[in-house]
C-alpha cells in the first residue's frame, strides 16, 4: 500500500490543507462545551439575558467558522482522493498494456477489470475518509479527555478508562475484518469472471440449452459472495452497538460522579454538562473513526490487490533496435530457426522445431487441424509471445532485439476474432494508421473487398459501427478488420484465419487483390481451407505442433499425407 502513495505526491498541498482545516474545525468544536458551561453557570443561573445572547452569538460564530473549515477540508480531501485515483488508474492501465500476453493470460481479464474499477474506487473512498477523519477523530478524542481534566480530575478518570477500552474494541474488529475483506474481493473477482463468460458466450449457452445450469452455477458463486459479505458485515456491524454500550455506561458513571461533585460544591451544573458534551463528542468521533477504519481496511486490502498487479513484471524484455527505414514500403524476409514455444504452465511445447524461410514479398500459407499450433506460430512474428527455443528473425534481426513499437509498426495482423470498436467506419480503419487520408482508407477498403459495404450504407465512411460490430455480419466485420491492417501498408501481413466467414468467391477476390498490392508485403495466411492457400509460394503444414510438411500445393498433395487428407476431404465435400 505504501508504494501506491507515490501517485498522490502531486497532491501533497491538498493532503496537508485538508487535515489542517479539519483540525481547525475540531478546535472550535472543543471550545463549544466550555461556552455552554459559561452560559449555564453565568447566564441561565442568574437570569442574565445579555450574557446569554452574547455567548449564544459566540456559539453561532463558532458554528459558522466550523462549517467553513469543514467544507474547505472536504474540498481538499476530495480533490486529493480523486486525483490519486485518477493517477493510479492511468498507471495501472499503462502497466497492464505493457504486460505480455503471457501475464494477461495468467492474471485473467475479470481480475484486471476489478482492480481497475472496484478496487481503485474503494481506495479513493478510503483516502478521502482518511484525510478528513484520521487526524480529526483522535484529536477530538484526546482533546476532549484533556479538556475534561481541566474541568475536574476525578470525573476525568472515567475518560481514562473508557478510551483505551473503546480503542481495543475498534482495532480488534479491524484486525479480524481485514483478511476477510480480501477474501470478499477475491469472491467478487469470481462472480465478475462468471458474469463476463456468460455475457460473452450467451449464444452458445442458449444453443446448448444450458441457461439453468449457468444460473445455478452463478447463484452458487453469488451466494458464496453474499454469505462472506454478510459474515464480515456482521463483524464490522458490532462496532457501533459495542461502542454505544460502552459510552452510555461511561455517561451513567460520569453523571453519577458529577452529581456527587455538584452536591458537595466541587463542580457546577454547567461543568457537568460540559463533561457530558465531551463524552458525547468522544462517542460520535469514535463511531466516525470506527467507520473510517472499516473503510480504510477495505481500501488497504484493495490497495494490496492493485499493488500485486503493479509488481508483476513483464516476461518480455523490450529491445533497443529501431528500424531506421521507416519510410520503406516493401516486404521483408521472415525466418524461423528451430523454433519451439510453450505457454506458461503448459506441460509441453505447443509448437516444436519449426524451421522455414518466408522470402520478402512471398505468400506463406499455414494449415493444420484444430490445436495444431497455427495461431501460436504467427503470434511469434509480432512477438505477442516469446519463443522457448530457437529464434525468429525479421530483416535478418532477432525479433527480441527490436523495440516492440518499431517491430509491430512493420506488421499488420488480423486476429481470428474480428474486433471492432464503437465509432465510424473511418475511425475504425484509422486505427491501423491514424495519419492515413480518406483516399488511403478507400484503397484499403477496396483491397479488403469492403468498399461495397461502405457505399451501401447511408453515411458511407461516417456510418457508425456499434461496439464489437454488433450491427455487422461476420463477413463484414472480417473485411473491415483486414482493411484496418492494410491501411498501414505493412511489411509483413498476417491473416490468422480471418477470412473464415467469407464465401469462396469473395475469398478468391481478396487473395487476388492482396497479390496485386503495390507495396508487396510478406503475407502469412492461416486457414482451414486449402483453397485459400493453394496458390501460396510456400505452404506450412502443422500437425500436433510439428511441421510435417512444407512446399507448394502440388508438392504437398504428392508428398504430405496430412495435407493430402485435408485437401481430399474438402474437395469431396
Amino acid at each position: 500500500m505504501k508504494k501506491l502513495l507515490v501517485y498522490i505526491k502531486e497532491y501533497t498541498k491538498e493532503c496537508m490543507l485538508g487535515p489542517s482545516f479539519k483540525l481547525l474545525e475540531a478546535c472550535f468544536d472543543l471550545i463549544v462545551p466550555l461556552v455552554m458551561a459559561a452560559i449555564i453557570d453565568n447566564g441561565i443561573a442568574i437570569g442574565d439575558k445579555r450574557y446569554i445572547f452574547k455567548y449564544g452569538g459566540i456559539l453561532v460564530l463558532l458554528a459558522i467558522i466550523g462549517l467553513i473549515c469543514s467544507i474547505t477540508a472536504q474540498y481538499f480531501a476530495a480533490k486529493a482522493a480523486t486525483g490519486f485515483a485518477a493517477n493510479l488508474r492511468v498507471a495501472l492501465f499503462k502497466h497492464i498494456e505493457a504486460l505480455s500476453f503471457t501475464e494477461m493470460d495468467e492474471i485473467g481479464t475479470s481480475t484486471m477489470i476489478t482492480r481497475m474499477t472496484s478496487d481503485i474506487n474503494q481506495l479513493q473512498s478510503g483516502v478521502n475518509m482518511a484525510l478528513r477523519l484520521f487526524l480529526r477523530s483522535p484529536f477530538i478524542v484526546f482533546g476532549a479527555a484533556i479538556m475534561a481534566f481541566t474541568i475536574d480530575l476525578k470525573s476525568a478518570l472515567v475518560f481514562v478508562v473508557v478510551i483505551p477500552l473503546l480503542a481495543a474494541v475498534i482495532f480488534g474488529i479491524m484486525l479480524i475484518s481485514m483478511p476477510l475483506y480480501k477474501k470478499v474481493q477475491s469472491a467478487l473477482d469470481n462472480v465478475l469472471s462468471m458474469t463476463r463468460q456468460n455475457l460473452t458466450g450467451v449464444r452458445v449457452i442458449r444453443a446448448f440449452n444450458k441457461e439453468q445450469a449457468e444460473l445455478q452455477s452463478f447463484s452458487d458463486s453469488n451466494e458464496k459472495l453474499t454469505n462472506m459479505q454478510l459474515f464480515v458485515g456482521k463483524i464490522s456491524a458490532l462496532t457501533n452497538p459495542v461502542t454505544y454500550v460502552m459510552i452510555n455506561i461511561a455517561l451513567v458513571i460520569l453523571l453519577w460522579v458529577g452529581g456527587i461533585q455538584v452536591n458537595i460544591g466541587s463542580l457546577t451544573q454547567g461543568e457537568v454538562v460540559a463533561l457530558v458534551n465531551y463524552m458525547s463528542q468522544i462517542l460520535v468521533e469514535l463511531i466516525k473513526l470506527a467507520n473510517t477504519i472499516v473503510l480504510s481496511t477495505k481500501a488497504v486490502a484493495c490497495g494490496g490487490r492493485v499493488q500485486s498487479i503493479l509488481e508483476i513484471e513483464s516476461s518480455m524484455r523490450n529491445g533497443d533496435y529501431k528500424d531506421k527505414e521507416k519510410e520503406r514500403i516493401s516486404g521483408t524476409e521472415v525466418i524461423f530457426k528451430h523454433v519451439g514455444m510453450a505457454y506458461k504452465g503448459a506441460g509441453a511445447n505447443s509448437i516444436s522445431d519449426i524451421d522455414f524461410i518466408a522470402k520478402a514479398g512471398s505468400v506463406t500459407g499455414v494449415i493444420g487441424g484444430t490445436g495444431s499450433g497455427k495461431s501460436t506460430l504467427v503470434n511469434l512474428i509480432p512477438r505477442f509471445y516469446d519463443v522457448s527455443e530457437g529464434s525468429v528473425f525479421i530483416d535478418g534481426r532477432d525479433v527480441k532485439s527490436y523495440e516492440l513499437y518499431s517491430l509491430r509498426n512493420k506488421i499488420g495482423i488480423v486476429l481470428q476474432k474480428a474486433v471492432l470498436f464503437r465509432g465510424t467506419i473511418r475511425e475504425n480503419i484509422l486505427w491501423g494508421n491514424p495519419e492515413a487520408s480518406d483516399q488511403d482508407v478507400i484503397e484499403a477498403l477496396k483491397a479488403a473487398q469492403a468498399w461495397e459495404i461502405v457505399i451501401s450504407k447511408d453515411k458511407g465512411l461516417d456510418y457508425v459501427i456499434e461496439q464489437g460490430g454488433r450491427n455487422l455480419s461476420g463477413g463484414q466485420k472480417q473485411r473491415f478488420t483486414i482493411a484496418r491492417a492494410l491501411v498501414r501498408k505493412p511489411s509483413v501481413l498476417i491473416l490468422d484465419d480471418s477470412a473464415s466467414a467469407l464465401d469462396f468467391a469473395t475469398d478468391a477476390k481478396l487473395r487476388k487483390s492482396l497479390q496485386e498490392l503495390s507495396y508487396k508485403p510478406t503475407i502469412f495466411i492461416v486457414s482451414q481451407r486449402t483453397s485459400s492457400i493453394q496458390h501460396a509460394d510456400n505452404i506450412l503444414v502443422l500437425d500436433d505442433g510439428e511441421l510435417v510438411g512444407q512446399g507448394t500445393h502440388e508438392e504437398l498433395v504428392k508428398n504430405c499425407e496430412v495435407y493430402r487428407e485435408i485437401y481430399q476431404s474438402q474437395m469431396e465435400g
